[in-house]
């Protein structure tokens, strides 16, 4: 079903069955699946390929080259009926590739709202993007990955499988994640090691001093008290009951399966 008001470029090619919202600019030189869903609004510049169970949101800006919801590079997938779906107003720039999941890891490949993905980022099977989130310039995602609202990952940075990236993280360029990342951090190099808070980040966003100065303090006994994980975690607890902003630090270690980077 194709709106009224969707535009489709006389070079592309939209199959039967595919859903076009109101709105939809489809380009020259685009291929849309059979089964592909499109929300009201979203613009595909030119030469995008969108495959499979996929389902994108409204008011997405997708550039030249993307390709969304292909076939995924797990050598155990077998052609089983997975999906892809991206939220509202994103902009995914050229290049950029998002794979199908897996049945073994859900079957999902999401990508939420307001993020910013750009030229070469790979997001492959199973990945969990959240919201309000940049992969710069050739960041790449393994499989199963999760990254959490308003985190950023340099260009040039790989994330291996199964990873966590915690929300407002700032993950540095050239760098190499191979353990989770948790909440606020700065993180940089191979194999990523942690450098602070991110301070800066945490006040664009609105963290007042004394919300900041608790993510601080449970930092420090993370990272610079001498004790071990299990030793510090009662204690970061603490610090989130009194000051609900740390919550995400002290909740994220029930969620880390790969260990946290050091």
């Amino acid at each position: 079903m194709i709106d009224k008001t969707a535009f489709i470029h006389p070079s592309s090619i939209v199959e039967d069955g595919a859903i076009i919202g109101a709105g939809v600019h489809i380009g020259p030189f685009c291929i849309v699946g059979s089964e592909v869903e499109i929300g009201e609004g979203t613009v595909l510049k030119s030469h995008v390929v969108v495959n499979g169970l996929t389902k994108i949101g409204r008011n997405n800006r997708i550039f030249q080259f993307v390709s969304i919801g292909e076939v995924n590079q797990d050598l155990k997938y077998a052609g089983e009926p997975t999906r892809v779906e991206v939220g509202d107003d994103n902009d995914i720039r050229e290049s950029v590739t998002i794979h199908r999941g897996t049945v073994d890891g859900g079957g999902l490949t999401k990508v939420g709202s307001n993020n910013l993905l750009m030229v070469n980022a790979h997001v492959a099977h199973d990945c969990v993007v959240g919201n309000n989130c940049i992969l710069a310039n050739n960041a790449t995602l393994a499989g199963h990955v999760q990254v959490d609202d308003f985190a950023i990952i340099g260009g040039m940075t790989a994330v291996h499988q199964f990873c966590i990236i915690g929300a407002h993280v700032m993950v540095g360029g050239c760098s190499g994640v191979a353990q989770d990342v948790p909440p606020f951090l700065i993180a940089q190099g191979n194999h990523a090691t942690p450098f602070g808070i991110n301070r800066v980040g945490l006040k664009r966003r609105g963290f007042d001093k004394e919300s900041r100065q608790a993510i601080d303090k449970a930092y420090k006994l993370l990272y610079r008290s001498g004790k071990t994980l299990e030793e510090v975690l009662p204690e970061i607890t603490a610090i989130a009951d009194e000051f609900p902003a740390v919550k995400p630090f002290s909740d994220f270690f029930a969620r880390s399966t790969r260990g946290i980077i050091r």
